[in-house]
Parts: structure tokens; C-alpha cells; sequence
């Protein structure tokens, strides 16, 4: 085997992503090329497979649809032409995941203020003023 002739295994340690999944992606036409074969019938993927289910992988970790994880792949597959349908999805996506980071720093400064809020509380040795849903 060399070094480029990858099993689904091997991937799959690469990528974090399940044997199952690897197939599920394939399905999907998630990838840009086709899975090579061996005689024996054997998946064998190359370090640009890797490279590109890397990328999935981020994307879908970062809340990308199915649906438009598929249009990319799409659009990469057709090759040059569509670059700027490409960045609209992506930047679509981008803007998307900087609302989410917004959020949830928002989210984060209400918990670290109740944090300290407590954290004095119980320094203090009271609890007075802190919420008693029993009293």
C-alpha cells in the first residue's frame, strides 16, 4: 500500500469520523471524488480525501446543514466557475457562526456574573439575597 492508498479505517482514525459515517458521507455525495476501489472491492482514499473530510468535519461541527454541506461539495465537484456561489455559502455560514459566538458570549458574562455573585455570597458565609424559591 502506499503512502497515498488509505483505508477506511485509516480515515476514519484521521478524520474522528466513524467507518459509518465515512459510508454515510459517501452516500451523500459529501465528497469531491469518488472512492477508489481495490480488486477485492476495498475503499481506498488519498490524503485530499482526508483533507477534504477534515473541512466537513469543521463545518459540520460548526452547525453547517447537511443541505448546504452537499451544495459545497456540489459546487467544488463542478470545478471553476462557481467560486462566488461557493463564498456566498460560506460566508452565509460564517455570519451564522459568528451569531452563535455572540450569543453565546452573552450567555458566558450572565454565568460569570452569577458566579461571582454567588462566590460572595458564600464567602461572606450568607446566602441572604441569593434566590429561595422555598421562602
Amino acid at each position: 500500500m502506499t503512502a497515498e492508498a488509505l483505508s477506511i479505517g485509516d480515515v476514519a482514525e484521521r478524520t474522528g469520523l466513524s467507518v459509518h459515517a465515512l459510508r454515510f458521507y459517501e452516500r451523500e455525495g459529501l465528497l469531491v471524488g469518488p472512492v477508489q476501489r481495490t480488486a477485492g472491492g476495498r475503499r481506498r482514499y488519498t490524503a485530499s480525501d482526508v483533507d477534504w473530510l477534515l473541512i466537513c468535519v469543521k463545518l459540520r461541527e460548526s452547525g453547517m446543514p447537511l443541505a448546504d454541506l452537499k451544495r459545497f461539495a456540489e459546487l467544488v465537484r463542478r470545478g471553476p466557475g462557481n467560486e462566488a456561489e461557493r463564498l456566498r455559502l460560506l460566508d452565509d455560514h460564517r455570519q451564522r457562526v459568528e451569531a452563535q459566538i455572540e450569543a453565546l458570549e452573552d450567555c458566558r458574562s450572565l454565568i460569570a456574573w452569577k458566579v461571582g455573585v454567588y462566590a460572595e455570597h458564600l464567602a461572606r458565609g450568607s446566602a441572604g439575597g441569593l434566590w429561595d424559591p422555598t421562602g
